[in-house]
């Protein structure tokens, strides 16, 4: 029976842009900055005030289809050494998020949590999510940060810094070609 949250019933949003955020925020990371600098932020931030609300919306939508096909990569990485994804990936995420209280507040890591484990179990995040109503707007950094420890996870295991950005493009460029 198919599920409400199937992936192909699910927006994709706007991918791009939700990547071009994410890889700003782990360009940071790399070059030893805990955040992105003050002026990085303002322009962040000019561009999501700039958004129509369907266009905010689609870049919600984008950064819960990033970590839907980062946890879909990490399932198959996982799978691929006989564990699974969900023991490996959820304890260390909810772990980092417990230890950055400012960037994740306490409130905000079940959901974040649950739009892993439900990207991780095949289901669209952005479809889970919208069981719980509409996005608070204190989620919006957890989101972005979610999107953010997933894609270093991956860098990290791939020793690459830009393996997953690399990966989302890569498919960007493999879908504008169909």
């Amino acid at each position: 029976m198919p599920s409400p949250c199937d992936p192909e019933n699910a927006p994709a949003g706007d991918v791009g842009a939700a990547l071009m955020m994410i890889d700003s925020q782990l360009k940071a990371v790399y070059a030893g900055r805990t955040e992105i600098d003050a002026e990085q932020r303002r322009l962040i931030d000019q561009y999501t005030a700039s958004l129509t609300s369907r266009e905010f919306h689609d870049l919600l939508d984008g950064a819960c289809t990033l970590i839907y096909m980062y946890m879909r990569w990490l399932r198959m990485a996982y799978e691929d050494h006989g564990k699974d994804v969900i023991e490996y990936v959820v304890p260390s995420l909810v772990g980092t998020m417990r230890n950055m209280p400012k960037s994740f507040p306490p409130e905000n890591i079940p959901t974040m949590a649950g739009l892993v484990i439900a990207a991780g179990t095949g289901l669209s995040p952005s479809l889970w999510r919208k069981h719980l109503g509409d996005w608070p707007q204190e989620e919006m950094t957890s989101l972005e940060g979610t999107a953010v420890l997933l894609a270093e996870h991956i860098n990290r295991i791939t020793d690459d810094h830009d393996f997953a950005t690399r990966l989302i493009t890569g498919a960007l460029s493999r879908a504008d070609a169909d």
